[in-house]
Formats: structure tokens, C-alpha cells, sequence
């Protein structure tokens, strides 16, 4: 089930020369303890485990991680989950117990990090905090992930990635401006936040290792990442009282770069708004006036324009399929794209060419094809090495480490710890 097992027998000889790959991976070694659950947090967590981390994910006894029956279902999973917790380790506790925050406070003392979405002050009434925790293992890193923070006047807020989207102010700029907001077709408060905080882990194993440093928590709030992406939206209010609003398609101030329609009713997205590129796409739509024209050299001549490229760029468009327009794009090397839904993607041979589309068995009969391992590393590249595991899959043998035996176990599962 190794995603990258194909990709060295895939490259020419020239290529295995000058990219040797080793079975190693580079977080081999790094134990994560991962107490959250759905995305903010667990997402970090798939990260980590694709490129060689141990990831012990804790789930509630009895129902598991919620993502576990989100959207579509294989049987009785979901086939996100197979994707999400790939390579990690399933062991059920329920922390409201003591037996498990013993548990929990015992396994730390090997952890590297821990990563943990509830709400701010949970974990410290489990008696599993970062005062509690850090205290117990002086080395170890904490990932906090909340809607709001750690601290201020809405951190005990719940907080999903909706909210953060729309606090921290990307949903007010997406969308056409006579309409409502609207989201982005992905919970991406989530992904981002779990980006930080993998960037933020990392940061700090770094200190602990070359800075003879200590452990840390990294402070991770949902609205915090949306907002840390939204570009120049509070300089251009702070100095001039702009507040930037929903343009559709369209990019105001730079041009030209947009979305249009083809005679085949498609979309096509093109953006040749750097002036080398602006001059090659024009010639190449058959408007050399608008080329050569002095006043379109730079991008803050064509942003004066933009309504008339926009118009010419739409007039050429409608006169092709989107497959023609893009092989004149392409000839003229003029950055464009259709827009693709997922059948366009999973039939895309460059996603397949880059290992982004990969195959692995679900069952004896069935197979799922997974995203690819991002980012691609040349000598110590993720792999897949399992699926999203079942609930509890390795609760004997992650509990073992630590000196509980079966019998224990037993008694533990008995009792509703685990």
C-alpha cells in the first residue's frame, strides 16, 4: 500500500540519478498523541503520519471520531476517513474517565507532541492541560487548535470553520456582490489552521533540538488562519478606509485575469496579467492593437481597461470550444485552465503522471483512490502506508507500551476506560 513504490519504477534513469529516495522517512521516530477529532487538529496529525510520525490518535469508546461517518460511506465508513487517517494508530479512551487522563499522562512521557482541538480549558478539567502535561514531560510540544485562541474575550466560544471563515473575513469576499456570501466548497478554516500548527510543531522541534530549548504549545486559532491569508485586506482599510468587497470572477486592480465562457458552455480561467505574458495573449487572440497599445504596457494602465479586455477576452472565447482555446493558450504559453469538477481531475494524466491520484486496496475486491502526499520531498518522500484504521485497532498494542497488559485491558474495556 506504499503510494510512492511506483513512483521511482515510473521515472527514467536519468531521474532515479539525481533523485535517490531512501526507505526512511523523515519524522520516523517523532511519537504524536492526537486528542481531537474531524478536521482542525487531525488534519496536522495526517501530515505528520504521512511523512513517518507514530500518530496515536485517541477516540471516544463506542462511536469514534465523528468524521468517521461524514459524507460518503464505504459500508459503514466514511471514505474521507480512510483518506484523513491514513497511517495512524486507533486507540479508544474516554477521557472524561480517570483511568484514561492516567493513561493519557503515562503515554505523554514518550510523546513528541500532542495535538488537541476542544474547546480552551477541556483538556485542564481532564487534568491533561499543558501546565499538567508539560509537566510530566518538560520536552514535549502541544498543538492547540481552537476557534478563537487560547485566550481573549471569545475563546471559550465554540468555534467551527465556518465561523472562522466568516470572522476573520473571507466569506464576505467570496461570491458576486448582488448576491449573499458564499462558502468555499471546502472546510478550509480547518486545513488552514491545521497547516499553522503543523509549521508552528515543527518551528518548535527545531528550537528544542538546535536551541537547547524547551517544550512549547503552539496557539492555533481557526479565525486566526483564515485571517493570516487575506492578503491586503486590513493595510488597504487601515490607510485608505477601503473595505474590499465580493468581484465574482474577477481580480479588481490586476488585468487581465478572470473566468469565461466558451462556445461550448465552459468555463475557462485565464490570467495574463504580467506585461510580458498580457502582450503573448493578445497577439495570440488576434489583438495586436491592444498589445502594442502604449497605455496597456503595465498592469495599472490594463486595470484602467480592464471592462474592455474583459470584453475582447469574452468575444474570442465564445468563438471556440474550451479544448480549442486552451491549445492556443498553451502554444503561447499563456497560463489558463478549465475549471475542473472531480471527474476532470481523476481523468487529469498530469494528477496521474505526479502520483496525486493513487490507488490502494479497501478490500479484496474494492480499492480507493487517495490524494497524493503533499509536498514532495526528493530523498524522503510520504507514503501511505495503511488506510484510516478501525476504531480502537491498536488500543492493546499502543496500551502494552506502556505496561498494561491484556488482562488489564479486559478489565479497563469492562469498565468503559476504553
Amino acid at each position: 500500500m506504499d503510494n510512492n513504490n511506483s513512483s521511482t519504477d515510473n521515472q527514467s534513469a536519468e531521474h532515479q540519478s539525481t533523485d535517490k529516495q531512501t526507505t526512511e522517512l523523515p519524522l520516523m521516530g517523532v511519537r504524536v498523541l492526537e486528542l481531537g477529532s474531524l478536521i482542525a487538529g487531525p488534519y496536522a496529525g495526517s501530515i505528520l503520519a504521512q511523512f513517518g510520525a507514530e500518530v496515536i490518535k485517541v477516540e471516544p469508546p463506542g462511536s469514534g471520531d465523528p468524521l468517521r461517518k461524514w459524507r460518503k460511506m464505504y459500508k459503514d465508513t466514511s471514505l474521507w476517513w480512510y483518506s484523513q487517517s491514513r497511517n495512524k494508530k486507533s486507540i479508544t479512551l474516554n477521557l472524561k474517565s480517570e483511568e484514561a487522563q492516567k493513561i493519557i499522562q503515562e503515554l505523554v512521557q514518550s510523546a513528541d507532541i500532542v495535538i488537541e482541538n476542544f474547546r480552551p480549558g477541556t483538556l485542564e478539567k481532564w487534568n491533561i492541560g499543558w501546565e499538567q502535561l508539560s509537566a510530566i514531560n518538560p520536552k514535549l510540544i502541544m498543538l492547540r487548535v481552537s476557534g478563537y485562541g487560547q485566550d481573549g474575550p471569545y475563546s471559550s466560544r465554540p468555534g467551527f470553520a465556518a465561523i472562522a471563515e466568516s470572522i476573520g473575513g473571507l466569506r464576505h469576499l467570496t461570491g458576486y456582490p448582488d448576491r449573499a456570501p458564499v462558502r468555499v466548497g471546502v472546510s478550509i478554516g480547518d486545513t488552514l489552521a491545521s497547516l499553522y500548527g503543523v509549521i508552528g510543531a515543527m518551528m518548535a522541534m527545531h528550537h528544542l533540538k538546535n536551541n537547547n530549548g524547551v517544550g512549547q504549545f503552539i496557539d492555533v486559532a481557526l479565525y486566526e488562519s483564515v485571517f493570516g491569508v487575506m492578503e491586503s485586506l486590513i493595510p488597504e482599510y487601515g490607510m485608505f478606509g477601503f473595505i474590499r468587497e465580493r468581484t465574482g470572477a474577477s481580480m479588481p486592480g490586476i488585468a487581465p485575469s478572470g473566468s469565461y465562457t466558451t462556445k461550448d458552455d465552459r468555463y475557462i480561467v485565464i490570467a495574463a496579467n504580467s506585461d510580458s505574458i498580457f502582450k503573448r495573449f493578445m497577439k495570440a487572440i488576434g489583438r495586436s492593437d491592444l498589445a502594442d497599445a502604449p497605455d496597456l504596457a503595465q498592469n495599472d494602465g490594463r486595470a484602467k481597461r480592464s471592462d474592455e479586455l474583459d470584453i475582447a477576452i469574452q468575444t474570442w472565447t465564445s468563438t471556440l470550444s474550451l479544448k480549442a482555446a486552451l491549445e492556443v493558450l498553451e502554444k503561447a504559453a499563456v497560463p489558463s485552465s478549465g475549471i475542473n469538477n472531480a471527474e476532470d481531475i481523476f481523468n487529469d494524466p498530469h494528477f496521474h503522471a505526479r502520483e496525486m491520484i493513487v490507488e490502494h486496496p479497501l478490500s479484496e475486491t474494492d480499492t480507493i483512490s487517495l490524494p497524493g502526499i503533499v509536498p514532495k520531498l526528493s530523498l524522503t518522500p510520504g507514503k501511505t502506508k495503511w488506510l484510516g484504521p478501525k476504531l480502537g485497532e491498536h488500543t492493546e498494542e499502543v496500551l502494552s507500551s506502556i505496561g498494561i497488559d491484556s488482562t488489564n485491558v479486559e478489565l479497563l474495556r469492562r469498565n468503559g476506560v476504553i
